[in-house]
Order: structure tokens, then sequence, then C-alpha cells
């Protein structure tokens, strides 16, 4: 690992990982669910319009938006989804755009299990047959997987990161954090299995490491291998922050590249900050998850650490990664208003983004404004639009649900 920066340059340092790939800086374009392929969830022009609209903001490493690994379990309308080669060309064109101001690309991978739109998946699968609590009818009554189904999950992770790597990205991330899949796996109110699948946090967290296993030995050594995880779900029984801290070190065993830390699910939103057990003074200190952080640090100094969710100015940033509690600083909303405010926080041409989260109070409602308010944004970028950052939340719901409520009904209606 590099040593860490002093506190004028920590943003501008380069930052080698353990798989050797070097980043150019601290700086990360985070993963968004973009919602832009093409009807038959292959990446297609509009996604590629976006990312030329991010390519040279200065951005270290980009992570691509949700690429699903099952086209019967499509977590919003329009996910890619990758399961063999016939998005190949697409695949290379979309990783270099990303790589050609010299970033690192990495795709994020991801199976939604039970976090799946019922016009979208009818039936959804899970570790359990437990519906998403909190979700105002949207989500239907999930099928507890077989075995067989799990082992084939399993072996579409590593199939799918496969395909990825030989198409030009440098890496895969695995999505672990806000509720889909792994995450599910992972929680006590989600899982609630007895074989060897559930029923102890060891057994609970074999799912993930399984996945960890197939993809490394899919794409070798020299590939990156992250993963984004829940620092906690924020629900009562749920996913722990000492149960996260154990899975953490037993990923760190098998060798992943990087972690990403997060948390919450779409039915306690704290990463997006419009939760309400978040602390006020958690929300001024800007690092969400900053302590859980800090104690991965404690306890794994060694591992690569990725914060994202609440960064907004460059000294809170610059402090971060400076004071060696983290490696890179993830940026996720912040590029969807400003798409170039990368490239001005590192020549130092702009000092903090203007993104601030919009509460009502209430959660379900805070949750689809925020999201609905940043996908619309990037749905201008790739239609060669600037943002509106200004836009009334209104008119981006409205948008929002007009487009994928009619994308919804017709995927829903070929039974994906």
């Amino acid at each position: 690992m590099s040593e860490t920066p002093t506190a004028v340059a920590a943003l501008h340092q380069p930052f080698t990982l353990p798989n050797g790939s070097v980043l150019p800086n601290r700086l990360a374009k985070a993963a968004l669910s973009e919602s832009l392929a093409r009807r038959d969830h292959t990446p297609g022009e509009r996604i590629k319009n976006l990312y030329r609209r991010w390519s040279g903001n200065g951005a270290g490493l980009t992570i691509t938006g949700n690429v699903m690994v099952d086209r019967r379990a499509i977590g919003e309308p329009g996910n890619v989804v990758v399961e063999d080669d016939r998005s190949a060309q697409d695949l290379a064109e979309w990783a270099d755009i990303i790589k050609a101001d010299g970033a690192v690309a990495w795709a994020q991978i991801n199976h939604p299990g039970r976090q799946a739109p019922r016009t979208l998946t009818p039936r959804p699968v899970a570790p359990s047959a437990v519906a998403l609590p909190e979700s105002g009818g949207m989500f239907a009554q999930p099928r507890e997987l077989t075995n067989a189904e799990i082992e084939d999950i399993i072996a579409r992770f590593a199939a799918t990161a496969g395909h990825l790597v030989r198409a030009g990205f440098d890496g895969v991330q695995i999505h672990g954090a806000h509720g889909y899949l792994v995450s599910q796996f992972l929680s006590p109110l989600a899982n609630l299995r007895t074989d060897a699948w559930g029923g102890t946090p060891e057994k609970r967290r074999r799912f993930v490491l399984e996945v960890a296993r197939a993809i490394r030995a899919e794409i070798g050594s020299d590939k990156a291998m992250a993963i984004k995880l829940n620092s906690a779900d924020f629900q009562r029984g749920g996913f722990s922050e000492d149960e996260s801290i154990e899975v953490v070190h037993a990923l760190a065993a098998e060798g992943i590249d990087l972690l990403e830390v997060s948390g919450g699910t779409y039915s306690s939103a704290a990463m997006l900050g419009v939760d309400p057990t978040l602390k006020e003074s958690t929300r001024k200190r800007e690092a969400y998850f900053l302590d859980y952080a800090l104690r991965v640090r404690a306890e794994l100094p060694e591992l690569p650490l990725m914060l994202t969710g609440g960064f907004r100015t460059v000294d809170a940033m610059e402090d971060a990664v400076a004071s060696g509690a983290i490696d890179v600083v993830g940026l996720g909303r912040p590029l969807t208003v400003d798409p170039d405010v990368t490239a001005g926080l590192l020549d130092g041409t702009t000092t903090e983004s203007i993104v601030r989260p919009k509460r009502s109070g209430i959660k379900l409602i805070d949750s689809l404004t925020e999201l609905t308010a940043y996908t619309v944004q990037m749905w201008r970028m790739a239609d060669g639009k600037e943002p509106a950052p200004r836009r009334h939340p209104a008119l981006n719901v409205a948008q929002y649900l007009v487009r994928n409520g009619r994308d919804s009904v017709r995927v829903g209606r070929r039974g994906l």
C-alpha cells in the first residue's frame, strides 16, 4: 500500500492496490444505477454517452452501476445484464470510454434477490421467503432459493466477471450492500435458513465468500476484485456492525483488493443521507460511515478502504485521506449534478459539491425523491443535455415514473 500522503496533496496521490494496479488519484466515481440499457439489457449508446460526459473529469477510478448476472432477476428497468459474450463489443467500447483519459474502470456486478420490482420479476428469489419490509408493495413475496440455485448464482457472478474483464474492464466490484442478494444472505432478518447457507453468522457469510472465491478463480490475481459492503443495515435485529467486521476479516483473507464502505437498505436508506437514524453531527461531518471505516482500519490496516456517502467539501475529503482513515473518496450523486466536480476538486477551482439530501421525514418518499432526482440527471447527460440540478423534485419523480413505469410494464409482460 502507498504511504499516507501529506494533507495538502492527499487527493492527488496515486494509490497502488494489492493486485498491482495503480489508481491515478484518490477520487472515485462510485457506482450509480444508470437504468440506461437497451430493451434487451445490453449496453447501448445512451450509457456510453453518459460515460463520455464523465470521461476526463479527473476521477482516478470509475465504477459502473449495476450489471446484473441473470436476466431473470432485474433490479431496475434498464439494468445492463451480462450472462455471455453477446455484448462483448459494447462492453469493450464502454470500458475504453472510461479509460480514455487514464481512469481505472471497474464494473459493479449484482443480483437483486427479493429487491426486484414485482413488475419486472413477479416471483423473485431470496435466501428465505421473507418479503422486503416497508416497501409500499413494490416488491413481490420471494421464493426461497434451492441449494442448486444458490450454486448457479455463484457461478453466474463468476461468469459475468469473466466476460467483463475480457472485454476490457480492469476489475469488478461485488455489490454486497443496500439490501441486494449478497446483503440478504448476510442479514439475520432476511436469511432464516438453517442449512449450510444460514443459521449462524459464519453460514450467512458463506455465500459472499463463495462468490469472491469463484470470481477470483475466473479473473485471476492481476484483475481487481472489490466489494461494496454495508457497515450495518440500520434495522433493529439486522446485519450489525460487529458482524460486518467479521465479514470484512473473512473477505480480506480471500484477497479482496478494496473494500467500499456504505450502509443501509432501501427500507432504511442511510446511504442516501435521508434516514432519520443518521445523527445530525454525522451529516455535518459529511462521511456517514467514517467511524466504521476507522474501526476497519484499526483491525485491518493493510486493507484498502474507499468510503462513499456524505462527502461534499474538499476539506473533509482531504482530511479523511490525509489522516490515513481511508484511501479513496467515493462520489456518486455529486457527479450527476456536476459531472466535472472531481476535476474542480483536484485543480482547486471547486471546494464543495452542491448536492444536499432532500428530506420530508417520510422514509419511502425521501428515498424515492433522492433516487429519481439523480437518475433523471444521468438520463439528461445520456441524451446529450447538461444536468438541471435546480429542477423541482416532483418533475423528476414524474419523469422517472413515466419512463420506468412504461418499461416496467413492458418487461413484466415478457416475464423476465
